[in-house]
């Protein structure tokens, strides 16, 4: 009987990432506060409208005892913003540029007494840059609208251009490079893959760390893609025969996961593949510590045990201890399991009682 698995088997376990990124959604839209004040005091109860001098659409907000107010959703472009105050006397009229520029909260305070709003209007120069901030918007939505579609359909090979074009506009988002190695990594470019990943991991981890002052960074979301994107170099230096930057990468995963029982799994198998069954043995019972419920890792941590078998005298087969529990919690946790049937040939092979009270136990 095979006590062994084959590399090809071992290699099918491994918990991979592949494509994970969500569809993105299109910057079309900003965020706009301010406080209204005459003479330097607050005032409250103001209307406060923004006109878009494109479309006529209109925004209105109120603000409150201490004059603020705000508003999200605002369509990017040129208002004119008008403010009235509780009786319905127009008090301050200008023009302002809603931009959303690097996703910041635009104020657009005024002192209606001085005629003087936070916003009164860009210079020659001003203009310009934001003309070409909402040309390179638009050229992103573009793009991304593009890309949704065929992020749903998992069309890696159509991703890839329109990807890099994404990163070629933007190349601080590591979540565009993020995408593109899963592109890479579904199509089998395992040296493509990790030179992109290489990229947005140091990104990724700048924002993970708080060193990246953007009001739209999120450190949870990057700390988590950092380990998504190591396990995924992990299964690339896989693919490539490469086990020791596998395992030099899922060791690093493991420190960016809330739960990184995915990584020592990986290491588990990729170490038995590597033919260090002491070492495999040693990140399995983490995998396990850190996911109990985990039925594959008590299958090959029992079929790792079933390998360091001896036979005594008579030529019974005498399993280390802890073989026939670990086999047998498999069975428990995945009675009708991929590997139920072989699980139990282990345990009749080494005359160890195959427990089937398990239903009985949970009742």
């Amino acid at each position: 009987m095979k006590t062994r698995l084959t590399y090809a088997a071992m290699t099918a376990f491994l918990i991979c990432l592949f494509g994970t990124v969500a569809a993105w959604s299109q910057a079309t839209a900003g965020k706009v506060q301010g406080r209204i004040t005459s003479g330097g005091k607050p005032l409250a109860n103001a209307d406060v409208v923004l006109t878009n001098t494109d479309n006529a659409r209109t925004y209105k907000m109120k603000t409150d005892k201490n004059g603020q107010f705000s508003a999200v959703g605002i369509q990017f472009g040129t208002y004119e913003q008008e403010i009235t105050d509780s009786s319905g006397e127009k008090l301050f009229k200008t023009k302002v540029q809603i931009t959303g520029e690097g996703g910041a909260v635009q104020d657009i305070s005024a002192e209606v007494s001085a005629g003087k709003g936070g916003n009164t209007g860009p210079s020659a120069e001003e203009r310009e840059r934001i003309k070409a901030n909402n040309e390179k918007a638009q050229s992103e939505n573009a793009l991304i609208a593009q890309l949704n579609p065929l992020i749903q359909a998992k069309n890696w090979a159509g991703e890839e251009p329109i990807l890099t074009q994404l990163i070629a506009l933007n190349p601080s988002r590591w979540d565009f490079q993020q995408a593109l190695g899963d592109a890479q990594l579904n199509q089998g470019k395992f040296e493509d893959a990790i030179a992109t990943y290489d990229k947005a991991i140091p990104m990724a981890q700048s924002v993970a760390k708080g060193e990246v002052k953007d009001p739209k960074a999120d450190p949870a979301k990057a700390k988590l893609a950092v380990g998504q994107m190591l396990t995924n170099e992990g299964a690339a230096y896989t693919k490539l025969k490469k086990p020791d930057k596998a395992v030099e990468a899922y060791n690093k995963a493991a420190e960016f996961e809330p739960n990184p029982s995915g990584s020592y799994f990986n290491l588990c198998v990729t170490q038995y593949n590597s033919g260090n069954t002491d070492a495999a043995l040693s990140v399995c019972d983490k995998a396990i510590a850190a996911d109990p419920n985990k039925a594959d890792a008590y299958y090959i941590k029992g079929s790792l045990l079933m390998g360091k078998s001896t036979q005594d005298k008579s030529g019974k087969l005498q399993a280390p201890e802890g073989t026939a529990e670990a086999l047998n919690k498999y069975l428990e946790l995945a009675p009708d399991g991929a590997h139920a049937n072989d699980v139990k040939q282990m345990l009749t092979y080494i005359g160890a009682k195959i427990d089937t009270n398990y239903k009985a136990k949970k009742k």
